[in-house]
């Protein structure tokens, strides 16, 4: 089948062509006739599949009659980052280049003034991110009365990132009557129950089983013995593999900055991309990565979803996913376009039950890949005496640069054992006896002020001894004492409730 055969205009076909497009993918070729007709349509495909390219073309015909009016736009697309928002602006860019369509690109991190001037203007298509759409609909700068089509795109990912309310609220602000586009990787009843309220009579398109990786990738679990060890062993696996361009994910942002300065100091060219990073730093990294200007690229999950860069040949999991569907999505970065990629996801033990998982969830157990033997062998004498290795300065810059002290670490080495030289059990250690020693100070120091003090009861002690047989005519426990002419202040004593009886310590309190 090819692309004149789906009902698309000349512009449309023509612009498709100059992409250098022939067959469309199966989620396209059921997609856009489907579209076309002004039907809803849920659709289910794995990543890389071609899923923007399924909306965009029907979309850009659908649009070519009619012009839109200022600040309402006349159809919607709902993306979950703002780099996904921006690679489908990009397509329109592309794929409606022989048409008078107007889009805006309605994203956080980007100037408020830019994005409201250009709704003034008037847009056809408005690709948007759901938090900074709701923020100009409050400030009464957009109105959504006359969107004709509605996409929600990359909808579990909506899911996990917590946008649901948002979406939910944008819906009610469209008409009733406009045709709805639902596409999403996975679909899990939250997301079935989502497009049962949003879509009329859908109809549904799946090409491939969810969750299910695509077969020209070859992944593998790397056995790490502990996490210091992983960065040794993804240096060996960048290496040793013949990588064009590789993709790392990190489960935190904060690791993936301290990766990004390992690689740097190893003499990698690498680039780094997470979601606390400024938007403009944020495209320039990924328009190099794109150009090939930086080869390697370590990113959270906010690059997972939906980035179509092609040549990608490698994927590192330096993380195991928390989420099993995160990792088909992962690795689902290579392998594109029928092209052949590799993964690797490097597990330590403490990683079996996520792992497990994983294989669960894609049907079939991942091969286990042999690069770590090595890391078993004692470290390199040499690394020691200088501080370290990078697993120890790595540690070092998730406590903040401190380095931890020097029998503490020669300790964790000698012992050489998995289970008790990962970083986390380190620096408590560290920290614990820090405190143990800020604790025991003040105890050695108390004695030597406190003993002054205790020469002063003797010295008062040993002036009322001559009236002991007046001590002793007053039968009542305890060292009570009546110091020779001292009844004067019998108001005092009358307070205490002691009578004559009154104890040597309130006395003394009393006197001074």
């Amino acid at each position: 089948m090819s692309f004149s055969q789906l009902g698309l205009s000349e512009p449309v076909l023509k612009a498709v062509a100059e992409a250098g497009y022939v067959e469309p993918t199966p989620i396209q070729a059921q997609a856009i006739p489907v579209v076309l007709t002004g039907r809803d349509v849920l659709g289910c495909a794995q990543t890389g599949t071609g899923k923007t390219a399924g909306f965009t073309l029907p979309m850009i015909d659908i649009l070519s009659a009619g012009r839109a009016k200022a600040r309402m736009p006349r159809s919607l697309i709902l993306e979950p980052t703002r780099e996904l928002a921006a690679q489908v602006a990009e397509a329109f860019e592309t794929y409606g280049k022989h048409t008078r369509l107007t889009k805006a690109l309605i994203i956080g991190g980007e100037s408020m003034s830019d994005q409201e001037k250009a709704l003034d203007r008037g847009v056809d298509v408005l690709i948007a991110t759901p938090g900074r759409l709701l923020d100009l609909f409050e400030r009464g700068k957009i109105l959504l009365r006359d969107i004709k089509v509605l996409v929600i795109d990359e909808a579990d990912r909506m899911l996990d990132m917590g946008f649901i309310p948002d979406i939910e609220r944008i819906v009610t602000l469209l008409p009733p009557l406009r045709q709805t586009l639902f596409f999403s990787a996975t679909m899990p009843p939250e997301i079935r129950r989502l497009a049962d309220r949003f879509l009329s009579s859908p109809k549904e398109i799946t090409v491939s089983r969810p969750a299910t990786t695509a077969a020209n990738i070859e992944d593998f679990i790397v056995n790490v013995p502990h996490e210091t060890a992983k960065r040794d062993v993804l240096r060996d696996l960048l290496r040793s593999e013949p990588v064009k361009t590789a993709l790392i994910f990190c489960n935190r942002k904060r690791e993936v900055d301290v990766l990004h300065r390992s690689l740097t100091r190893h003499g990698f060219h690498a680039g780094a991309l997470h979601g606390d990073m400024a938007q403009d730093k944020r495209t320039a990294t990924l328009d190099k990565f794109r150009l090939g200007e930086i080869p390697i690229l370590v990113a959270s999950d906010v690059a997972a979803r939906g980035l179509d860069i092609d040549d990608i040949t490698h994927v590192f999991n330096f993380d195991v996913p928390y989420n099993a569907e995160d990792y088909v999505h992962r690795i689902g970065r290579t392998g594109r376009a029928g092209r052949s990629g590799r993964a690797f996801t490097l597990a330590t033990p403490d990683d079996g039950r996520n792992v497990g998982a994983i294989e669960r969830l894609i049907r079939r157990s991942i091969a286990r890949h042999g690069a770590a033997a090595a890391i078993d062998a004692p470290r390199d004498e040499s690394q020691v005496a200088e501080g370290g290795g990078e697993a120890d300065r790595g540690a070092r810059e998730e406590r903040g640069g401190r380095r931890p002290r020097r029998g503490g670490r020669g300790r964790g080495k000698e012992r050489g054992s998995a289970k008790e030289t990962p970083r986390q059990h380190q620096a408590r250690h560290l920290e614990s006896r820090r405190e143990e020693h800020r604790r025991e100070e003040p105890r050695r120091e108390e004695p030597r002020r406190e003993e002054p003090r205790r020469e002063e009861p003797r010295a008062e002690h040993r002036e009322p001894r001559n009236a002991q047989p007046h001590v002793a005519a007053k039968p009542h426990p305890g060292p009570s004492h009546k110091p020779p002419r001292r009844h004067e202040p019998a108001e005092s004593e009358k307070a205490t409730g002691f009578g004559d009886n009154v104890p040597a310590f309130l006395r003394r309190g009393g006197g001074r």
